[in-house]
């Protein structure tokens, strides 16, 4: 099913190459791009709100699907509405919703429901996605709308996305569409959306609707960012960060009455040492061709001899990934400054990393256990085990817990062709666990 766009040519330009000018003035393609988990952005028209939803957006690493959550502004539809499938059609084309990660959240929740009636003609939603598609334009979405509720259902609605992203293992960032105070004078509309800013700031749902509560701000983000705030909990986020407020006055000169707008981003934890120094590496190699020292006083993770594999990721997809079966190195931190370089520069399947790229990269850091032989198939377990298949002096080797390699047969298999080695050929067979650096 294919949703037309409801509020094209009224909060933002209906036709494409206009559209794509606007947008050029908002975003800032020079910004700093943060690992975020999520972020709130305002969904006025683009002449009012723009701005700050230009910054926020700008500042984001990108993923390949956003869950959008907005407020219900036309009271249709189910309470807690998810458009499972089809596209939505913007002036600069169509966004295909992430029918799997959809249906997957309806799924593990009590409370949201399969509907498309809600999103029919509400706006919360769309107007973010020409911001996205300017960044991403193959960018996927899981469209929500929210009816008012108590701060309780939301929280558990937010804890809900969380569990579904979790059982799929999925790179996305979650986005939470709303305004701030409304109609109110700019002196007041500030000093009440910095109350309910700081509590967003520390990442305290409850703190948020004991603010909203209380001091009567009629900022249509709660429910979204409620939500936001209990997912991105549930997924590691340690802090946020405000990197734009202005109001509807800051545009039009009337602060009589005027809609507030922030821009806030949620962030993920900091990178563990071993994965903080892959990124270290690769960066410093790709702009400077060199390769660090290893640290001076390194983590413990470091100070032992292990095989490692180093995985780069852009924007969700690999990106490189290079390791070795057992130590070449000293220690595990000369190990991974070898296996980074390789793995951003000598990966066959892909060209070396260029310069440009390096601030939409991810790293992750994989410490194995000393291979052991195994007698037979039973003994392995493509989630727990990765598995070296070996024939004379040809070896595959497969890393565990890896999307879509669900059994054993399957990953001997993806094995023996890494290593040339014939499907009737006989084998030994090795399993390794490894420790799994983000």
């Amino acid at each position: 099913m294919k949703r037309s766009p409801a509020v094209a040519g009224y909060f933002y330009p209906g036709q494409a190459e206009q559209l794509k000018e606007t947008l050029r003035d908002l975003v800032d393609e020079t910004a700093p791009k943060e690992d975020v988990i999520g972020l709130l952005v305002p969904h006025a028209g683009y002449q009012y709100s723009g701005p700050v939803a230009g910054a926020t957006i700008s500042r984001i690493k990108f993923r390949d699907t956003f869950v959008i959550m907005g407020p219900s502004h036309t009271g249709a539809g189910k309470p807690f509405s998810v458009w499972t499938e089809g596209t939505w059609q913007t002036p600069l084309g169509d966004v295909a919703i992430d029918a799997a990660l959809a249906r997957k959240i309806v799924e593990v929740s009590r409370h949201l429901e399969e509907d498309v009636q809600a999103h029919q003609r509400e706006h919360a939603v769309e107007v973010q996605l020409p911001f996205l598609q300017y960044f991403k334009p193959d960018v996927r979405i899981v469209p929500i709308i929210l009816t008012p509720a108590p701060a309780a259902i939301y929280q558990e609605i937010g804890r809900d996305i969380a569990r579904a992203i979790k059982e799929l293992d999925r790179d996305v960032v979650i986005l939470a569409s709303g305004d701030m105070t409304h109609y109110e004078s700019q002196a007041a509309a500030k000093e009440k959306d910095y109350k309910a800013i700081e509590a967003m700031l520390a990442l305290d749902a409850d703190e948020l609707t004991r603010r909203y509560e209380a001091y009567d701000i009629s900022m249509c983000a709660h429910g979204p960012v409620v939500c936001l705030i209990a997912a991105a909990r549930e997924l590691g986020a340690t802090g946020a960060e405000l990197v734009k407020y202005q109001t509807s006055g800051d545009a039009t000169g009337d602060y009589d009455a005027v809609v507030g707008y922030a821009g806030v981003i949620f962030k993920k934890a900091a990178l563990h040492p071993l994965a903080a120094l892959a990124k270290e590496t690769v960066e410093s190699y790709v702009r400077e061709g060199r390769t660090p020292s290893p640290p001076a006083s390194p983590a413990p993770e470091m100070q032992e001899q292990a095989g490692v594999f180093v995985s780069i990721h852009k924007r969700g997809a690999l990106r490189g990934c290079i390791g070795t079966f057992e130590p070449q190195q000293v220690n595990v931190a000369a190990e991974i400054i070898a296996n980074a370089v390789a793995s951003a520069t000598r990966d066959p399947r892909f060209p070396p990393v260029a310069p440009e790229e390096l601030e939409d990269l991810d790293y992750s850091v994989d410490v194995l256990t000393s291979p052991e032989p195994v007698a037979d198939e039973s003994q392995l377990d493509p989630k727990k085990y990765g598995v070296i298949v070996e024939a004379g002096w040809r070896r595959g080797l497969l890393l565990p817990d890896l999307e879509g390699v669900d059994s054993v047969e399957y990953q001997i298999d993806i094995c023996r062709q890494k290593a040339g080695i014939h499907p009737d050929e006989p084998v030994n067979l090795y399993r390794f666990e490894v420790k799994r650096y983000k």
